[in-house]
């Protein structure tokens, strides 16, 4: 019977449950994922970052342990239904980094699946299984599956009701495409809250000009704000809006108010121009503030 590292894995999602407890739902590799997690005395690497799939050197199984999708990937990884597609590396089908990954369906041991979100950050999706393997378009099918027990003693399964992995797949997209968003919306931005200056990055949200169900909401750099939570809130709620000649207005309301010193500070914005991210390609269309702008001035 061949090896299947339960404990590795274990140990592996474990330390991973810390790194997004620290960092939030995505983990930077540098001073995060670099450090590797504790297991038999030695600190097990969680990815390499020059190739997809891994198998650790500590491993006495076969299968791999992770497989990544960089942010410059050379891949065609695609989303169907029940997961994502994701290639084998380029070359024989025998190659050891393919039989690692293929071993991980043949025994469907869990593996964490690392999207990068920006350059440098990953969001870890574990546990995942390798649902389908084919040779011959040299590729498999990964799907998530879920983590069952108290919080010390959980064990990973695989999502076998179709309905219930296809429902898993769609949430996870939805905060994977949102992920992605974020992390280029907030690189433009230079990690930044374009109206309070705000460098915490686990306080930074990207936000939609145009909303995603909206004409033009699409998830691109030139349809975003990165903003703190505390002015994410305000935009969303209509409290703080941002012209078209990228200039900050608090609501009338909120500028007639006494209500304490935070009140104070974001009426200090008011009229005041927002950071702009330094490539021309990236600044905010004119069109979807102008468009957000007139809700904006209709709701104070």
């Amino acid at each position: 019977m061949q090896m299947r590292d339960e404990m590795l894995r274990a140990a592996c999602f474990a330390s991973l449950d810390v790194l997004c407890a620290q960092f939030g739902d995505d983990v930077p590799y540098k001073d995060g994922l670099d450090r590797g997690f504790p297991h038999g005395g030695a600190r097990v690497p969680f990815l390499s970052p020059q190739k997809g799939i891994f198998r650790a050197a500590a491993q006495t199984g076969p299968a791999a342990l992770s497989i990544n999708t960089s942010s410059k990937s050379p891949y065609g990884d695609a989303e169907v239904d029940d997961g994502y597609l994701y290639a084998y590396r380029a070359g024989s089908v025998d190659q050891p980094d393919n039989r690692a990954l293929r071993q991980a369906f043949a025994l469907q041991v869990p593996l964490v699946y690392f999207v990068a979100t920006r350059p440098g950050w990953y969001r870890p999706l574990y546990p995942s299984y390798i649902a389908a393997d084919d040779p011959v378009a040299q590729r498999v099918l990964v799907s998530p599956g879920q983590l069952v027990g108290p919080l010390d003693e959980r064990d990973p399964e695989p999502l076998e009701n179709p309905i219930e992995r296809r429902y898993a797949v769609r949430e996870t997209r939805v905060r994977l495409h949102q992920a992605v968003f974020r992390g280029r919306v907030l690189r433009a931005y230079s990690n930044t809250c374009t109206i309070c200056r705000l460098k915490e990055d686990r306080l930074l949200d990207a936000a939609h000009i145009a909303g995603d169900l909206e004409a033009h909401g699409e998830p691109i750099v030139p349809n975003g704000l990165a903003l703190c939570s505390i002015h994410h809130r305000a935009y969303d709620q209509q409290l703080v809006g941002v012209s078209p000649d990228y200039e900050v207005h608090v609501s009338k309301r909120l500028l007639e108010e006494e209500d304490g010193p935070m009140l104070e500070l974001l009426k200090g914005f008011h009229a005041q121009p927002i950071v702009l991210p330094k490539r021309a390609a990236w600044k905010p269309d004119r069109e979807r503030l102008a468009e957000r702008f007139e809700r904006f001035v209709a709701s104070t």
